[in-house]
């Protein structure tokens, strides 16, 4: 009896005939033997072929396959240390599901970075656009598994919001159903909302995520999240994917373990579950090999000092920039966490630091190997008054974040959060140049299609 499995399965087939249902990604003849380079969704193997063992019909079939035709092969699994996986088929039988056009856009040629993203639909197809999707998969299946064995709830905030974590300057803004309008019935009047209210697709889910914690106690978001920045840089994107998480009674130095243990399990993890793939994506992984705690500490003014060593003209009171970034983390062979920076570089909801009151309790979390930040986090401000003070300090309107305010009117607790990056973690974690590898369809400052 033929048993219809995956690739991934193989090993546990061992001398019987299976059925795999898959694609056709590559093969070669020698006019007896045909080898065909077979992938699913779950892995590749080779299936070999003897024109002594078919009929002529199935013979045909093989000679008239093209790159990327639908296929569904039956064969004999037998060992074979040379292959990847160590096994490879005996092949019985094939079956072709859909005979693919001539001429696959993307063939066995180089193709630049512009050519590749406006095919990028086929690209993904690519073994190794196949590990980066299966590695990006799994950093997010263990956020989950950290979050919930560690008491977080997953809380979903809104998309559509009427204010900005840190203004508007970076933002897509929208008409809130513009005014012009169709007819408003008096369901509709109530509404608070009126016609013509500025929108913003959101930047963070932080703000809402600092009201589910007075519910929840622990609470994190998971989605995407847009940046109006027209950055060209290998770091951005205008549409990427971020984890917030939010915890109430955890101050500064919480926060960072929180951080520390979470980003030391998604390694931990990938190193485990995603050998072949990082085998594929030829990433050294000696490096991830020494994400353990504890990681790197340095105060604001300790790198800044460090960076002006390393000859760098970054003031003493500047934001890090990313060559800074870069510089600072080839110094180390493991993450580095950057905090109390200065207060007129940070947010408004960032609290002072007790001991410093121009100096904030944040961290910013660099990723070795140049790769630069991966988190920004903080203790949020808990006090009214001086919540309201930073507003206006930082001109904005307190009206839009009257909900806000009110989170510090009634049980106010000391809190902190953090947010990462998923791609810039998932392109740390595979040791990709580019972000935009790490997402299936990338959205840049030039690039909006497919």
């Amino acid at each position: 009896m033929t048993i219809s499995t995956t690739v991934s399965q193989i090993a546990k087939h061992l001398g019987q005939e299976i059925e795999l249902k898959g694609w056709c990604y590559n093969f070669r003849s020698s006019g007896k033997i045909f080898f065909l380079q077979f992938r699913d969704g779950t892995g590749r193997v080779q299936v070999v072929y003897s024109k002594a063992d078919l009929s002529s019909d199935q013979w045909d079939l093989l000679d008239a396959l093209r790159l990327e035709s639908s296929v569904i092969v039956r064969g004999v699994v037998k060992e074979d240390t040379r292959a990847p996986l160590g096994f490879e088929l005996n092949g019985v039988s094939i079956q072709v599901v859909q005979l693919a056009q001539e001429g696959y856009p993307i063939g066995k040629k180089e193709h630049g970075p512009e050519f590749l993203l406006d095919n990028r639909h086929l690209w993904l197809r690519a073994e190794s656009q196949w590990a980066v999707q299966r590695v990006r998969d799994r950093i997010i299946t263990s956020t989950y598994e950290w979050f919930h064995e560690n008491g977080f709830i997953k809380f979903d905030t809104p998309i559509l919001t009427p204010t900005s974590c840190e203004g508007t300057t970076d933002l897509f803004e929208m008409d809130y159903f513009g005014g012009e309008g169709g007819e408003v019935d008096e369901v509709e009047k109530v509404d608070k909302v009126e016609l013509g209210t500025k929108a913003y697709l959101a930047q963070s889910g932080q703000l809402y995520l600092e009201a589910g914690i007075m519910s929840l106690g622990r609470a994190f978001d998971f989605g995407p999240v847009f940046r109006a920045e027209k950055s060209k840089t290998r770091r951005h994107l205008t549409e990427f994917w971020m984890m917030d998480a939010e915890a109430a009674y955890v101050e500064h130095e919480g926060n960072m373990a929180i951080q520390e243990a979470l980003v030391c399990r998604i390694v931990s993890d990938v190193l485990t579950h995603c050998v072949y793939e990082l085998k594929v994506l030829e990433r050294d992984i000696e490096p991830l090999k020494k994400v353990q705690a504890p990681f790197v500490h340095l105060t604001h003014e300790e790198a800044t000092k460090k960076l002006r060593e390393l000859g760098s003209d970054i003031g003493e009171r500047a934001d890090l920039g990313a060559d800074d970034e870069t510089l600072l983390t080839q110094q180390y062979d493991r993450p580095i966490f950057i905090e109390k920076y200065p207060a007129e570089v940070k947010a408004f909801y960032m609290k002072r630091d007790p001991h410093d009151d121009t100096r904030v309790l944040n961290n910013d979390l660099l990723a070795p190997e140049g790769y630069g930040e991966i988190i920004g986090g903080s203790q949020r401000e808990d006090d009214y008054n001086t919540l309201l003070k930073r507003m206006h300090e930082h001109s904005l309107d307190p009206t839009p974040f009257q909900w806000y305010l009110d989170l510090r009117r009634y049980g106010s607790v000391p809190h902190s959060g953090f947010g990462y990056g998923l791609e810039r973690i998932v392109a740390w974690v595979c040791g990709l140049h580019h972000v935009r590898e790490t997402i299936p369809f990338p959205r840049l400052v030039n690039r909006l299609n497919p």
